[in-house]
């Protein structure tokens, strides 16, 4: 109840204020989305089920109806589209969990005591900063960072990278092959993996942070171990926290620039290079579908992890 009575007068109970914060919180961007988004999503919602061109005499698009002809393209002719979400969503999997078991070990690293733990805590964190806003463009367009790139990706297929050796001297049959090779994908992506950890990072130690230290010491007195003290305290208290962090990776991957399906979708509605034909009906129709097919991935992800997970009160 956010109201009860008191003296004959309405007042506000511990729930309600909590509310008002929240809707408080919130209120700005409810403003700038009802402002700037809604009606552009609506036209957008428009352009999947019309054939769209541009009125040059309007500055603006014309469309004409064509019902579900855009959708029934993009699931059941486009060639593309469906194999480069298929292979993206295969690699999700993969990235995710790693995404989200190293930044869970940093976290548990950063929360420990030593010496320059504010400039340690920085440095990870420098992540979140390059990969935003203008570093983004000047890491893209640096031509050495790019040919850097270009020679490592040759000396990994030339099979002369460490992780390369170690592929062929701990190559095994069977079950391992599959441990084994996921575990020099991850070492190979360790980049990509790091640039991507830095806010989990952050939400993993301030979960940390909250645990009541006398949890540790009562876990302590009766002899547990600190592997035990993990599994029986630290990893229930942040479970939570795992089910945040997997829903804000899953939609961190699908939006990022090196994308291939986000990539296409660009090319579908702007052209390719200097061609004039813009097909935004259609590429508004796979952006939708995209944009089903993620919020499906998050619902069954929150479906299966939020059964495992502990709130502490």
């Amino acid at each position: 109840m956010y109201f009860a009575r008191k003296n004959d007068k309405l007042s506000l109970t511990i729930e309600g204020r909590n509310a008002l914060a929240g809707y408080l919180f919130i209120l700005p961007f409810l403003i700038g989305f009802l402002a700037f988004m809604f009606l552009p999503i609506l036209e957008s919602i428009f352009m999947v089920f019309s054939d769209v061109s541009i009125d040059l005499e309007a500055h603006g698009f014309s469309m004409e109806f064509i019902g579900i002809d855009n959708i029934n393209r993009v699931v059941a002719v486009d060639p593309q589209f469906n194999r480069l979400l298929t292979e993206e969503i295969m690699r999700m999997a993969l990235i995710v969990p790693a995404v989200i078991i190293f930044s869970l070990f940093v976290a548990l690293i950063l929360n420990q005591e030593f010496k320059a733990r504010g400039l340690v805590r920085a440095v990870f964190f420098l992540p979140v900063i390059i990969s935003s806003g203008i570093m983004v463009g000047l890491e893209t367009n640096n031509a050495l960072l790019n040919n850097m790139q270009e020679i490592i990706r040759e000396g990994n297929l030339m099979r002369t990278s460490v992780t390369g050796v170690l592929e062929d001297i701990l190559a095994t049959e069977g079950a391992a092959a599959d441990y084994m090779s996921y575990v020099f994908m991850v070492v190979n992506q360790i980049y990509d993996i790091a640039m991507a950890s830095g806010i989990q990072i952050i939400i993993f130690l301030s979960a940390l942070q909250t645990i009541p230290p006398s949890m540790f010491e009562a876990a302590k007195i009766e002899g547990a171990t600190s592997w035990e003290c993990f599994w029986k305290i630290t990893f229930p208290m942040v479970s939570s926290l795992i089910l945040v962090n997997v829903v804000y990776s899953v939609v961190d991957y699908f939006i990022r620039t090196d994308n291939r399906v986000m990539e296409y979708i660009n090319r579908q509605l702007f052209g390719r290079g200097g061609d004039a034909m813009l097909d935004f009906g259609f590429g508004t129709a796979m952006a939708w579908v995209y944009f089903l097919v993620v919020i499906a991935i998050i619902g069954v992800a929150l479906g299966i992890i939020s059964r495992k997970v502990y709130y502490y009160e």
